[in-house]
């Protein structure tokens, strides 16, 4: 029997996850910072979990796929985030006729926010010193 894995990678802020999708009911095994840990216990929030979950509940795939996560940087949010933009190019590799309604709910698109570099001269990336005429 041969192993059919799906593989995307997502970044999100600082954090990067590569999320590996196989056939399967649905179990989640993270790895954070080269450490295995509990899935729940690690995303506490349920909003975290549900930023994790969205491709799955989108594309009503969920409970077909068991999910390794290999998570690295930054903190919970930013992990969240990446591990959904991993999982959504997992589900592509998996099927293409998926891409509309990942498109659509804005799943596929990496958000490049991050934070900006501090500027010599000034306190911060735009805090100047305090102005004093006299």
């Amino acid at each position: 029997m041969s192993l059919i894995q799906y593989y995307g990678t997502g970044k999100r802020k600082t954090s990067i996850a590569r999320v590996y999708l196989r056939s399967g009911k649905g179990d989640y095994s993270l790895v954070v910072n080269k450490r295995p840990r509990p899935f729940n216990e690690y995303f506490r929030l349920d909003s975290q979990k549900y930023i994790i979950r969205q491709p799955l509940l989108l594309t009503e795939t969920e409970g077909k796929f068991d999910i390794f996560l290999r998570v690295e940087g930054g903190g919970a949010r930013g992990q969240a985030g990446a591990i959904r933009l991993g999982i959504s190019r997992a589900l592509l590799e998996f099927n293409k006729e998926l891409r509309p309604a990942l498109k659509a709910a804005g799943l596929l698109t990496r958000d490049a926010r991050i934070k900006e570099r501090k500027k010599y001269g000034l306190l911060g990336a735009r805090k100047a010193p305090q102005y004093h005429k006299r």
